[in-house]
Parts: C-alpha cells; structure tokens; sequence
C-alpha cells in the first residue's frame, strides 16, 4: 500500500517542476513528466472530466490544492525593524552615591570648598569673567586618583604633564603606582635605579636624589620601582605614614611649577599619602557605562583627608577620557557626568585612540611621539584648561 504522504511529497514534486517550466498541465504519470498537450487540446478534455467547470485556479499556479501548497510552500516571516541604538536606561551605576552640583549650587560637604569660597570672598567689580575655572597660584600639586584600574590615570598624568611642560612651566611626575607604568612611559627603566620613591617613601631619602629626566623639556619623574608593591604593609607601622610624600615633597615643591601624583588605582596607604601631599585632585573618569562606580567612595575618602590630614585639598577637575564618538553611551556618559559635576568637569575630552596605546610602549608621552594626532591635541587642550593660563614663575 502506498504512503499517501510519500504520494503527496512526489506530486508536490512534480507540481513545482510544472510551475517552474510554465507548464499548465499536471504530469499524469507518476515519477515521470509527460509531454504537456497544446493547450487547444488540454482544455476541453479538463472541463469535460470536471462536467463542464472550469479547472481550480490559485495564485500560486494552476489547479492547487492547500494540502499541495504546504507541501512545497513556507510563509515569509514578517520583515522585522532595525534594532534601536541602545540607550542608557536609568543613571549610571554608582551615580546615587555621589552629590550632584549644578552651577549655582554648593556641596552640603566640603570636598570642593577651597576655591569656591575664595573666589565669593573677592568683590564682583575684580573678578574676571574670562578667567578659567581651574586656574590656582603656582606652584601647585595635582593628585591623579581614581580607585578604579584602567580608567587613564597614567596616561592623564604623563600626557597631562608633556603638555604642561610644553607650555614652558617645570613639571615633575611623581610615580606613585608599583606597576611603574608612567616611569616607563617617559622612557625610564625601573629596573636600574638607583633611587625610586620606594626609598623616598620607606627610607627618607630625598626626592631629588631619585628624579630622572625625560626626553621632554622641563618634564622631570620621581619613577616607581617593584619594591613599592610591599610598601603598603611596611608603612603599617611606620612613623606619621599618611604624610610621608608630603614632608619629601616640601623640600622641592618650589623648584617645580606643576608636581603631578600618579597614584595606585586603590584606596590604600600609598593613595592617601599622595591625597596628603596635594593640594588638588584631577578625576579621570571613563566614558563607559561603570565610569561613576566607586567614585562616592574617593570622593568620601578625599573629604576624610581633607577633614584631618590637609585642609586645603580640593576635588579642582574631572577629565572625561576614552571618549569613543562612534557610540551614543559615550555621549550619555559626557551628559551624566556633567550634569553631576557641573563646571568642575573640564571642557576638552581625551578621545580613545590607538596611538595614545602605543605611545607607552616606546616610552614617549603622545606629543613626542606623534605631535600631530589627535590625543596629542586633545592633551594639549587640557593642558591649557587645567593651567588656567596661568604665568610661568620668573626664574
């Protein structure tokens, strides 16, 4: 006996070669197709077998049935939209955490009072409405921190430093990180030093006996070395731990305009002793979706050393980096962060580029090593917003 589904499938089959070759007429032997009569003959031979009607017609062919139509057929799935471009739903994770300042309003906490109130005590006809709101009196100490990793803190504190010393001021970048990242990115090899800041730090020797000089004019590092990585448990016990840097910074604060801290990416001894020592802190915070968590608690930790370590320490700039202009989170990142930061987030924003990745590995900051790229410009710019265009010190 026949499957009348296998019966089914062979005359599916011979239905969609009829179909194909534009034939009209159904193969009467079965696995094979006979010659299909002129359609003169044809036609009246049908409609005599069918009592005179006419035969079937459909629009798929002629003379289908649905069973035959599912044999052969499969339904097109309705054309789906274009999948929207994601959007930032909610706040940023860590954003409930942090305070927000808007342009007229004021921290209920202290973190950023300093230049604040002395900026209200002056009288309104002396203020000038052009002058930057970064600019400080020289010489200043610039504490890079963020305690998350891979957020462009080395990068910030070398380029930022090139830059500054580009402008004409002596800038010294004190390498605070054990990883040594910003030695090696200026060109220094940590591991054939004679003095590092794990001797300034540990065994009081003095800072300028550990400072290279770079292949930039008027840039100077204190580099870092692997011994700093154990220096976290030895400051434990140690004598006045938190203000170590501080007291070897004293000594040659003066012969710099601008000392940039690198600090580790943790809240540690070693990043409290560079928040000790500062007198600012610069925020570079990632245009990427986790760029705010673990921000509140810098923040807290900075109003804790300004409260009983160093009164004049200032949260002065946030410097949005890694911006990516192909994604639209980036955007709504810049967006978020301002609307919380308001006028201490600076203006200019670092773009990711391949070059500022490859400018470490040759041990140059990016406007030795292509002037011309688009970092190089864009740490340039910051360069001149963080100065404030301030004047170099005479001498």
């Amino acid at each position: 006996m026949t499957d009348p589904t296998d019966d089914l499938a062979s005359r599916g089959q011979a239905i969609f070669q009829r179909l194909r070759s534009g034939e009209d007429e159904d193969p009467e032997v079965e696995g094979s197709a006979a010659p299909a009569p002129a359609e003169d003959e044809a036609q009246p031979d049908r409609a005599a077998a069918d009592g005179g009607a006419p035969p079937p017609e459909s629009e798929g062919g002629p003379g289908l049935t649905e069973e035959e139509l599912e044999a052969f057929t499969t339904p097109v799935p309705p054309e789906r939209p274009a999948p929207a471009e994601a959007e930032l739903r909610g706040p940023l994770p860590g954003a409930e955490d942090l305070p927000t300042f808007g342009e007229e309003e004021s921290p209920s906490e202290p973190i950023f009072s300093p230049s604040d109130e002395a900026v209200q005590t002056v009288a309104p006809e002396a203020v000038d409405e052009a002058a930057s709101p970064f600019a400080r009196p020289l010489p200043r100490v610039l504490a890079i921190a963020n305690q998350k990793g891979g957020v462009g803190k080395t990068t910030t504190a070398v380029n930022l430093g090139a830059c500054l010393a580009d402008l004409g001021y002596r800038v010294l970048v004190v390498d605070l990180d054990p990883q040594g990242n910003a030695s090696t990115g200026m060109g220094i090899n940590i591991r054939d030093l004679h003095g590092s800041m794990y001797d300034v730090v540990l065994h009081d020797l003095p800072i300028e006996d550990c400072v290279e000089a770079t292949s930039v004019r008027n840039l100077f590092c204190a580099p870092s070395s692997l011994d700093l990585a154990g220096a976290e448990i030895e400051l434990v016990p140690a004598f006045s731990r938190e203000l170590r840097l501080k007291k070897a910074l004293t000594e040659v604060r003066d012969d710099y305009d601008f000392v940039l801290i690198d600090c580790p990416p943790s809240l540690g001894l070693l990043t409290v002793n560079g928040l000790a020592a500062a007198t600012e802190v610069v925020v570079p915070i990632q245009c990427e979706y986790y760029a705010l968590e673990g921000l509140g608690q810098l923040l807290r930790n900075v109003n804790l050393v300004q409260k009983n370590l160093n009164p004049v320490l200032e949260v002065s700039a946030i410097v949005l980096v890694m911006y990516d202009a192909r994604t639209k989170l980036a955007d709504q990142v810049v967006n978020e962060v301002r609307e919380h930061f308001g006028p201490k987030v600076c203006k200019n924003v670092v773009p990711r580029t391949v070059r500022l990745s490859e400018a470490p590995s040759f041990g140059q900051p990016i406007i030795a090593f292509d002037p011309s790229s688009r970092g190089a410009i864009a740490y340039r710019e910051l360069a001149k917003e963080v100065s404030g265009g301030t004047p170099q010190r005479a001498g």
